[in-house]
């Protein structure tokens, strides 16, 4: 992580840029859809642990059922991590 100077001397570690969840969750739809035949009905939802978090995904057991299920919670895996490494989430 890179760091930059202010002008009194003191240093700030640089952030990265800040999404809502909803933001981010707009975002890991659309990467779904592109990259995997996901199940309709699929919830995503965002989990916090003090400053990380990371997508979690649920459905009904009919769903959860359906082909390609556990390779979109897979996918939503990958893409959390991607993207939690990209963005800091606000509220």
């Amino acid at each position: 992580m890179g760091k930059f100077l202010f002008q009194d001397g003191g240093t700030s570690f640089m952030s990265r840029p800040v999404k809502t969840e909803g933001e981010l969750i707009a975002m890991a739809r659309a990467e779904l859809k592109v990259h995997a035949d996901c199940p309709d009905g699929m919830a995503i939802s965002i989990v916090r642990d003090g400053t990380s978090w990371e997508f979690r995904a649920d459905a009904d057991q009919a769903t959860s059922d359906r082909p390609g299920y556990p390779e979109c919670v897979a996918m939503l895996v990958q893409i959390g991590d991607h993207l939690s490494k990209q963005y800091d989430i606000g509220d």
